[in-house]
């Protein structure tokens, strides 16, 4: 079958596959807004985040901003090297298996 072997089971999740392609279109994504973006609580969202940094495939920055702490991700240049095969893989399941 065409493609299958380029699906990476990192993206399986419907959370990493929205997170991923969240940070495919941002340089810089912050937690609140990656939050709210796609509708997800605390411990949903950073369960998924610590599983894509352990595979090097996001980028976390934390800094201070006033007093306020506040943590961004990135997409690192593995993290989207891999979404892509894996976009593409499902893109050529869809089509060469009609």
């Amino acid at each position: 079958m065409k493609g299958f072997n380029q699906l990476n089971k990192a993206f399986e999740s419907r959370v990493r596959l929205g997170v991923m392609s969240v940070l495919m279109v941002n340089d810089w994504v912050s937690y609140s807004e990656m939050k709210e973006l796609l509708s997800l609580t605390d411990g949903n969202l950073a369960s998924h985040i610590t599983a894509l940094d352990k595979l090097n495939y996001i980028e976390i920055e934390k800094k201070f901003v006033g007093k306020k702490p506040q943590t961004s991700y990135k997409a690192t240049k593995l993290g989207k090297t891999e979404f892509e095969k894996h976009i593409d893989g499902l893109e050529k399941l869809l089509i060469n298996n009609k």
